[in-house]
């Protein structure tokens, strides 16, 4: 630190007193102190041996800390050390002092792994993002501004597609085709996150497909690609555009009407981004795409009824959950019962649709027969209600406090098969008349509960009943010896590689 200081001030000719303070994060007085030493007074006060810092005794716990959590705050490992040594013989500021020491001198976890990447080829992608601004002044009220921002990967070439209205499946293909109309071509691929305007439903990395935009993707001739759940950064080009367009397009500006802000929204596009320098290609997007990238996109030409703005025929989903479609009767899902939706018909299926977000909420086969009710058993099933009944049940049967306890330990233990965890209990408690309060008492004050634990405990107490013994409700059940002869001559010299 004390040479550290010395070559930022150089002798009077570098940096001042208050900039080393500021800049080594130390007090102007620690700062002049070592400025006026010489090199003999400086070596003799690094040799001395009495001259330690209190926080060495504990620099291996630390650092541990620091391995194990990197972004753990100087104020949080305080504590920790407070827990575990007492009461503490420095500062907090003295412990923050070390702590930003030793993660500069500490090679800590880093959070994620970055691998670089090869650039991409010209005319392969084109990363998609959706962003808003609100508090925008368009005809004298404060709106927010939706967009759609579309970069191209390779020459960075930006297109921006605008709506006032919260966006919805049709106005997402419409920004499709304006984006790349205005860039002359399309590329094999865009990228997108898991928006419900792309995915509807994601698992195992299996994707479920909003199936009208994936409609106007073939028929366009470019392939979907969406991005794993909580990862913007494998679309970073395009999360730096939604940014840009914030900041330097958008923000700070007045507009008479929303054709004034289309308008001065394509004019920074062709006279500010896409003219720039780029930070990254060091060249402009425009004459970039030009001159490398524009011979490489496909030629584009959607079918004209994938991009047509014929609505929805729209049906009113009566009491028993059911829409009627060509003299037949197709079930929706509860929650829109007594409500209006949209319905589609393609390729021998029936779409229902929210009317909001045209987004498929439901799919069935149509049926040739006239007069049939066509029915998904899920749609008539609220696991919520369905959960709430058996706790109810569960209260009733070992008292409400109990009950209460009960359902939160198994809901604790098992959340994922709660439902079928009560309906277990509840199964198990209908075979004996009462269960004994220690016995229950025991029981709400675990740790983990499951339905079969609830059984053999009771099963337990029941047998040492019987048989005339005092039962213990802190042994666990016994269950039958398993003979481990055969498993013997494995630990025997010599035969550790013998299989089974």
């Amino acid at each position: 630190m004390i040479h550290k200081i010395k070559a930022m001030h150089s002798k009077g000719s570098g940096l001042s007193i208050r900039a080393i303070s500021r800049e080594l994060n130390i007090s102007r007085n620690t700062v002049k102190k070592y400025l006026q030493m010489d090199e003999q007074a400086i070596s003799i006060m690094q040799a001395d041996p009495s001259r330690y810092k209190w926080l060495d005794n504990y620099r291996d716990y630390l650092i541990n800390q620091l391995k194990e959590y990197p972004k753990l705050s100087a104020v949080k490992l305080m504590r920790r050390l407070k827990n575990k040594v007492g009461t503490l013989q420095v500062s907090e500021r003295s412990v923050r002092r070390y702590v930003q020491a030793l993660k500069q001198q500490v090679t800590v976890g880093q959070f994620r792994y970055y691998e670089p990447i090869i650039e991409t080829v010209p005319g392969v992608q084109c990363q998609v993002d959706p962003g808003e601004l609100r508090q925008v002044l368009v005809n004298g009220q404060l709106q927010t501004v939706h967009f759609v921002v579309f970069v191209l990967s390779y020459s960075r070439l930006m297109y921006v597609g605008l709506s006032l209205q919260p966006i919805n499946t049709h106005s997402f293909i419409q920004m499709h085709d304006e984006a790349f109309r205005y860039f002359g071509g399309v590329t094999e691929e865009c990228v997108y996150d898991q928006t419900k305007l792309v995915v509807l439903h994601e698992q195992y990395r299996e994707l479920t497909l909003n199936q009208r935009f994936a409609q106007y993707a073939t028929t366009a001739n470019f392939r979907i690609r969406a991005c794993e759940g909580f990862d913007p950064e494998s679309k970073g080009k395009v999360e730096a555009g939604v940014k840009y367009v914030k900041q330097d397009c958008l923000y700070g500006e007045v507009f008479a009407s929303e054709t004034g802000l289309r308008e001065h929204t394509l004019h920074w596009l062709n006279n500010v981004a896409n003219v720039r320098e780029h930070g990254t290609t060091k060249q402009q997007p425009q004459s970039h795409y030009d001159r490398l990238e524009r011979p490489h996109m496909s030629h584009y030409q959607p079918k004209l009824d994938v991009l047509s703005d014929a609505p929805l025929a729209t049906r009113k989903v009566d009491k028993t959950g059911l829409i009627s479609w060509l003299s037949s009767k197709y079930s929706v899902p509860m929650q829109w019962q007594q409500n209006r939706i949209g319905v589609s018909e393609s390729n021998g299926s029936l779409f229902i649709h929210d009317l909001a977000t045209v987004e498929v909420i439901a799919e069935h086969k149509v049926s040739l027969e006239k007069g049939a009710i066509i029915k998904n058993r899920d749609h008539y099933r609220d696991k919520a209600q369905a959960i709430e009944a058996l706790e109810l049940q569960l209260q009733e049967r070992i008292g409400e406090a109990a009950g209460v306890a009960m359902a939160a330990l198994l809901k604790t233990t098992m959340p994922s098969y709660y439902k079928d965890q009560l309906r277990g209990v509840l199964d198990v408690l209908s075979k004996y008349e009462e269960v004994p309060e220690a016995l229950l008492q025991h029981l709400i004050e675990r740790d983990t509960l499951s339905a079969t634990q609830l059984r053999d405990r009771i099963e337990a107490w029941t047998r040492a009943e019987s048989r005339g013994h005092l039962p213990s409700i802190d042994d666990e059940p016994i269950s039958t010896p398993i003979d481990l002869s055969m498993y013997q001559r494995v630990s025997q010299p010599g035969l550790q590689g013998a299989r089974l």
